[in-house]
């Protein structure tokens, strides 16, 4: 009924194919044809003005009513082609420390999204070791690619359990080490890419430290500090001296008197201890609150404007202070990895943990009790990471199997997806054939189609996620938030 034009008839004269020939390539007009052209792109403009005036209204209403429609919220325009799959694009690894049986601790992606990097160490037991260790990293956008051979190696005298990239300068990378050491490397110096160490002094962890962020730093806008989480207890933030050390600026302990008593998890001493750190994560609504996992199987609300004192024996050169202000309700055992929402909303304050009760429990920051808990395994889970991209999803690394065969796993990339269900994963992705846990996984931030999970046996696999996954859907923050508010009800 609104149609502008009448109905179009169209009839064919013939069917037979005709010969032509252009008798010249040409594009000059003579004076003749440029006269007859602007003769025909000449408008009557009373009846132009007639029509416009007569359907000035309708147009206008309804350019009122779109603009007032919601049905594109949220939508972006996909110029690439759909794709429903998710690939394994790279199979990354470096002989030389899957020769020495050494597992992916952590991977990162540096600032341009281009570079991944992996560490080498031991996360499935051992001692004070100094055997060699290495960081590893490949520039996927390079020409001639060698999945076994990375660009850089670093070599580290002992296991580097974590690192990460700098957020914004692409060649630095910190690592914290088994001894409890921090170091920073520049992977643009070749011969010697240490420019930053803690070294060991009464300042340093005295556990492997399992976290390592990079913080700005408030007071001088061009430094950057650097945040370390141990099993020690303590979560300690360092700053930049001269001649490439790195000294303590300020410090927390966690300690079991924060914690209430519980009756199953009795893996310390109540009082004056620290309670072992696994994992943080900041809060992107506020960057002074962030979430701890420890070892007791507690997730802990925390903040970095804490002034109480927690230990009064430390021999540390700075006063440590007792950052937890909420205790939420714990898994079943030790607490592996925890990851805060990226997404900015008041009501969608939420973080994810995971642990070795094969548990991902979806938490508010404002309440103790889990919003939802999936059992999505009955073994370990080591790794737990939101999408950046997409308010709905999230990924976690397990090492599955039965613990009576001599702690046999097999691991797999799970992909969850809130929008298709809220207790089974979207898809699983089998990470290596054989008995091997993924151990770490990282988005990529800005290839936000790229996933990188690191595994037991020493290798690193680049996925390339379906735009189901990395195409955020109308309305998805609304539904995130009315999910967030009915389970909260």
């Amino acid at each position: 009924k609104s149609c502008q034009t009448g109905k179009i008839s169209t009839a064919e004269t013939a069917v037979q194919s005709h010969t032509s020939r252009d008798a010249s390539v040409q594009t000059d007009q003579s004076k003749d044809g440029v006269q007859d052209f602007q003769k025909e792109v000449q408008v009557d403009s009373t009846s132009l003005l007639s029509f416009l005036q007569r359907v000035e209204d309708a147009v206008i209403k309804e350019l009122n009513k779109n603009w007032k429609s919601h049905a594109f919220d949220g939508y972006e325009v996909n110029w690439t082609d759909q794709n429903e799959t998710v690939l394994c694009l790279h199979t990354l690894s470096y002989p030389e420390a899957q020769n020495q049986n050494l597992q992916v601790t952590s991977v990162s992606w540096n600032a341009t999204g281009s570079v991944v990097a992996c560490s080498y160490g031991r996360l499935d037991g051992g001692d004070w070791s100094t055997e060699k260790s290495y960081v590893c990293t490949w520039n996927l956008d390079r020409r001639g690619l060698n999945p076994q051979r990375p660009d850089l190696v670093v070599d580290v005298p002992s296991s580097v359990m974590c690192l990460a990239f700098h957020p914004s300068q692409p060649s630095l990378i910190a690592g914290g080490l088994f001894s409890g050491e921090l170091v920073v490397w520049d992977t643009s110096r070749t011969e010697d890419p240490v420019i930053w160490r803690t070294g060991m002094t009464d300042d340093t962890h005295t556990d492997p430290v399992y976290q390592v962020n990079w913080l700005p730093d408030a007071k001088h806008r061009n430094h950057d500090r650097l945040l370390s989480v141990s099993t020690d207890g303590k979560i300690l933030v360092w700053r930049e001296e001269r001649d490439g050390w790195l000294a303590l600026a300020e410090g927390f302990a966690v300690v079991a008197q924060q914690i209430p008593r519980s009756t199953q998890l009795k893996k310390f001493a109540w009082g004056e201890a620290a309670v072992g750190v696994t994992s943080l994560s900041f809060s992107h609504f506020d960057p002074r609150v962030f979430v701890v996992g420890v070892e007791g199987g507690y997730s802990l609300k925390c903040s970095t404007a804490a002034e109480t004192l927690a230990l009064r024996r430390t021999g540390s050169s700075v006063p440590l202070k007792a950052p937890a202000e909420l205790t939420f309700s714990p898994h079943a055992g030790p607490v592996y990895s925890v990851s805060c929402s990226p997404f900015h909303r008041p009501v969608l304050n939420l973080f994810l943990s995971c642990g070795t009760d094969g548990q991902v429990h979806l938490h508010s920051l404002l309440q103790t009790q889990p919003l939802l808990t999936l059992q999505l395994s009955k073994q370990y889970l080591f790794c737990v990471r939101w999408s950046p991209v997409r308010p709905l999803v999230f990924a976690a690394a397990s090492g599955e199997g039965n613990r009576n065969k001599c702690f046999r796993f097999t691991g797999d990339v799970h992909l969850f997806d809130f929008e298709k269900s809220l207790q089974k994963p979207a898809l699983s992705m089998k990470q290596a054939v054989g008995d091997c846990p993924v151990y770490c996984l990282e988005f990529n931030i800005k290839q936000t189609r790229l996933l990188a999970a690191g595994d037991a046996t020493g290798t690193v696999k680049v996925w390339q996620l379906s735009s189901d996954f990395t195409e955020q859907g109308p309305r998805e923050m609304n539904h995130l938030e009315q999910l967030a508010s009915e389970i909260m009800d």
